[in-house]
């Protein structure tokens, strides 16, 4: 048995369409063969997909606020018979909602992104689970927190606005109106960084540039999280400031863990938890993983390694195959991964390579399956 677990090639494929063009591959020599395909995500765009495909779940929809306040249509997705909620904050709150030229962490919000969490409580899910890759705000989750009945008040008794810069104003948070179907809920956050929320490492300095942001505004950002931090301290009892992970999302990752008692989790070892991938691991021939680029930064829980090293676990072989390799194979090989591949016949163009990557990635695929027939090796005796 065959396990095909890639990550999405990103602008050409997602990992649903990977999947399905390596499955075509194999099937090209190998048309008997016993295939598992496991769409993975880091917990970015494209883990709703992932999940859902993966274990027969339902696709939602929910007409929810904007990270600038206009209306948007986010999907999100249950699992397990319903009783499991899985959320992407790009859907609602990401970056790619916005227009480059209207990007402003100091007025985005993840309000939606709350919405989304209450669209869940009203499927009476007891699980959520929220991806918090890709975001377009810095709000330190003010704005997911205000839709589940939160109040951050400023020093004259107003409630604040949407946005990041309006936490410089935050004096008090009053939480005695949240949400109460929160309570005992099982919320598991993948989140693939380790940032603190405030500081040179912090959300604001780190991602805010890529947002819209400014050096000035950046340093403004960080001192309206810190003052949050501050408050959520003195007025709950809980020091968000340093917790790995906390600056996520422009401090959603804080946001969570404060008002919704979240857990923070690598999000590619949430993913493989969630499918269950232990039980299928043993006795299986070969796992077959890549992602649009394979390079340095892949180490650093990118899905493709994550899976190799929970392949490494129990001897199993690990092909990975992407769009571009860089850096050094060898330091891929020390995670698991026992050969690499880049998929592209010739020098290509990006927009060549992304245009014929489901192809591209196929006759790879058949190629070194055909190579598998030609040496019978081990591994691939299917």
């Amino acid at each position: 048995m065959i396990i095909i677990a890639p990550d999405k090639f990103k602008g050409s494929m997602t990992a649903v369409e990977a999947a399905k063009s390596i499955a075509r591959g194999i099937k090209a020599v190998y048309p008997r063969a016993e295939l598992t395909l496991l769409p993975l995500s880091d917990g970015g765009e494209g883990l709703v997909e992932s999940l859902v495909e993966a274990v027969n779940g339902s696709i939602q929809t929910a007409a929810v606020t904007g990270p600038l306040g206009a209306e948007v249509e986010a999907r999100w997705g249950t699992i397990r018979n319903g009783d499991t909620a899985v959320i992407e904050m790009s859907s609602a709150s990401g970056l790619s909602l916005i227009s480059e030229k209207l990007r402003n962490p100091a007025l985005t919000t993840t309000y939606g992104t709350g919405e989304l969490i209450k669209a869940a409580l009203d499927r009476k899910c007891s699980e959520l689970i929220i991806g918090i890759g890709g975001s377009a705000t810095n709000d330190g989750g003010a704005g997911m927190a205000r839709a589940l009945g939160v109040k951050f008040i400023d020093k004259s008794g107003q409630s604040l606005k949407e946005g990041g810069a309006e936490l410089n104003r935050l004096d008090r948070v009053d939480i005695s109106g949240i949400d109460s179907r929160l309570q005992g809920k099982d919320i598991k956050v993948a989140c693939d960084v380790n940032n603190p929320l405030t500081g040179p490492q912090g959300s604001s300095h780190v991602y805010g540039s890529q947002k819209g942001a400014t050096p000035e505004m950046a340093e403004q950002l960080d001192r309206a999280l810190n003052n949050f931090a501050s408050v959520v301290k003195r007025d709950l009892g809980l020091n968000i400031d340093s917790v790995p992970g906390a600056g996520a999302a422009g401090g959603l990752g804080a946001g969570l863990i404060a008002f919704l008692g979240a857990k923070l989790h690598s999000g590619i070892d949430l993913v493989l938890d969630t499918l269950e991938i232990d039980k299928i691991l043993p006795g299986c021939a070969l796992l077959i993983t890549g992602e649009g680029k394979l390079d340095s930064q892949s180490v650093y829980g990118k899905a493709p390694i994550g899976a190799a090293r929970r392949a490494r676990q129990y001897n199993v072989a690990v092909l990975a195959l992407a769009g571009a390799l860089e850096g050094s194979l060898s330091a891929f090989r020390e995670e698991g991964i026992t050969a690499s591949f880049a998929i592209a016949d010739g020098p290509l163009s990006l927009k060549e390579s992304i245009n014929r990557g489901p192809q591209l990635l196929e006759i790879k695929t058949a190629e070194i399956m055909r190579l598998c027939k030609i040496f019978q090796l081990r591994t691939c005796k299917f």
